[in-house]
């Protein structure tokens, strides 16, 4: 089947026992054995729950992968990866990075000495020279939070297998509707669930989707079971019911994003358009070969901080508010929000500053949101 069919029915499709289409929201946390050494294959929430299986089930089919495992929020997600690395493994990540990943590397798991390295993944070269005889993975994301840059994750996944590495791409920015990174070498794919495939801003959850690596899928299993970071049944039913409209959300998103950011290219008080959809993007031919489609997140800059803070507090229809990937449209300030706290070094390295604004485009009529974003960049008013 195709995505937008798997999107659609997820699956299984539906419910056997019952025939519903809307597959139940099994709200159990044990189950009933029908003897002593014999078990329905579902025994307690925690390890294992039908609503959450089907939408772990449907992801994993979406992506390619093998195993998909659910979580209550990304960063669990990208906690759970982290544990599969022990002391004095060397671990390559994106140098233009979410601040909350920069944060549960450096200030958690860099003490259990495991060395992280940011690098521009965006810079093959970069990545090849960074490469130690401790390093065991490469932490990619494409297109990067926020300056929107692009990692040839085939490349880099040849290069890594070649030493031993795995690949760990974080696909939140596109879904595995617009890119599908094992498909392309990587081993592993990570999800903020929160944004494109929840889709509405009601719920908290993560993904992490593998290969068939016995190894690694042990791991992530007694990790999994063991630490409890799993997405409840409620929650997993919302999902599978948003990942229904996810082609047509994030085709319309990008049919507005393209236009959004080929407006503010016009726009007088800004200086600078981040969109890898936009023909003049350094990557535009890279992102044409490894993806379906550009997505719909923007970053820009202005000419002055005091605009771009002015902005944030004149926009009507545009929510200024954290988070992505929403139907609703929601501009954001990285250097006081998502990045806060990342270290300056960093940031000054790949250009987050002050000036830095970061829009994520949703499905409104798009002249309505062009009219209100015209009147909030207007310098001096």
């Amino acid at each position: 089947m195709k995505d937008r069919t798997i999107e659609v029915r997820g699956c299984k499709g539906y419910d056997r026992a019952t025939g519903a289409i809307s597959f139940p929201i099994y709200q159990s946390a044990t189950f009933r054995h029908p003897a002593l050494g014999e078990s329905t294959g579902y025994d307690y929430s925690r390890v294992k729950n039908p609503t959450r299986e089907e939408l772990e089930n449907t992801v994993a089919l979406l992506e390619k992968g093998s195993r998909c495992w659910a979580f209550s929020s990304g960063m669990a997600a990208i906690g759970a990866l982290l544990k599969l690395f022990n002391p004095g493994d060397h671990v390559i990540l994106s140098e233009d990075l979410y601040g909350g990943t920069v944060r549960i590397c450096n200030a958690l798991y860099s003490k259990y000495n495991i060395a992280f390295e940011y690098v521009n993944t965006a810079d093959l070269g970069a990545v090849k020279k960074a490469f130690k005889d401790s390093t065991k993975a490469v932490f990619i994301e494409t297109p990067s939070n926020p300056m929107m840059l692009v990692s040839d994750i085939k490349a880099i996944s040849e290069f890594a297998h070649l030493k031993g590495a795995l690949v760990i791409v974080d696909n939140t920015f596109l879904s595995p509707h617009f890119q599908k990174p094992l498909l392309l070498g990587a081993d592993l794919v990570v999800h903020s669930g929160t944004k494109y495939l929840c889709g509405h801003n009601d719920v908290i959850a993560g993904l992490v989707i593998a290969k068939a690596l016995p190894e690694v899928t042990e791991l992530l299993d007694v990790i999994y079971k063991s630490e409890g970071a799993s997405l409840g049944p409620f929650d997993s039913w919302l999902m599978l019911r948003s990942i229904k409209t996810l082609s047509v959300r994030l085709d319309r998103q990008t049919e507005n994003a393209l236009k959004i950011a080929t407006w503010l290219k016009t726009v007088p008080t800004v200086t600078d358009v981040y969109y890898v959809g936009l023909p003049d993007h350094p990557s535009y031919q890279l992102s044409q070969a490894q993806t379906t489609g550009f997505g719909a997140m923007i970053s820009f800059k202005v000419k002055t901080v005091a605009i771009a803070q002015q902005s944030l507090n004149k926009v009507k229809l545009v929510y200024f508010a954290e988070s992505l990937g929403g139907v609703e449209t929601l501009l954001t300030y990285p250097i006081a929000q998502t990045h806060a706290e990342a270290p300056r070094e960093l940031l000054d390295k790949v250009g987050v500053d002050e000036r830095l604004l970061r829009l994520s485009v949703g499905i409104e009529d798009v002249d309505d949101l062009i009219t209100d974003l015209a009147q909030a960049l207007t310098e001096g008013e």
